[in-house]
């Protein structure tokens, strides 16, 4: 009788430590998602700002250099593209994009002296500047974010967990290709 009763609640022990191992899997699966996805959204939010910001840079800058209409129309284009993303690689594709025109918008300055000195555009510039750190540290977070998620999903027992919770691996922000070959470039010419 004795020896049932241990058989028993060492049944019982382990039974209930693998319910307790399993849980502990699945939640860390879904606290990595969960991360990912409020990472990604302190992302976009900065983008946001970014993006908020850009218009009035442009309308100091165009009422200075009305004769640069091209790059008006790409900082436009990128960032209705960017609304117009349905997926977090299209956003990320039109983030970077923005990135190289908004450097290109800001080399204007070297071609009108006056533009360097006006108010509007050095506050504008420095908000500007502060976004694009802002955005620097959440995309890097972000990525470290995702790369927590991926290692779980790649490891043994994390990948069991992960396909229960229904947890996928996410894709890192990265610089595209063009972005990390070409320097932007004013041609005033």
């Amino acid at each position: 009788m004795r020896t049932l009763l241990v058989t028993l609640a060492v049944i019982v022990v382990v039974v209930l430590a693998g319910f307790l191992i399993y849980i502990s899997g699945y939640n860390k699966a879904v606290r990595l998602d969960e991360a990912v996805q409020t990472a990604w959204a302190n992302v976009d939010t900065t983008l946001q700002r970014r993006l908020d910001l850009v218009p009035n840079l442009v309308e100091t800058v165009m009422a200075y250099a009305k004769r640069e209409e091209d790059i008006f129309v790409q900082i436009a284009l990128a960032r209705k593209s960017y609304f117009n993303a349905d997926t977090k690689a299209g956003k990320m594709k039109a983030a970077n994009e923005l990135s190289g025109f908004l450097s290109r918008l800001l080399m204007l300055q070297e071609n009108y002296p006056e533009l360097k000195a006006n108010e509007n555009f050095r506050d504008l510039q420095v908000q500007l500047e502060g976004t694009e750190n802002r955005i620097n540290v959440a995309r890097t977070r972000y990525n470290e974010a995702v790369r927590a998620l991926n290692t779980y999903s790649k490891e043994f027992v994390g990948s069991f967990f992960c396909e229960r919770a229904g947890v996928t691996a996410a894709d890192y922000f990265e610089a595209t290709e063009e972005a990390k070959t070409t320097v932007p470039k004013v041609d005033f010419d």
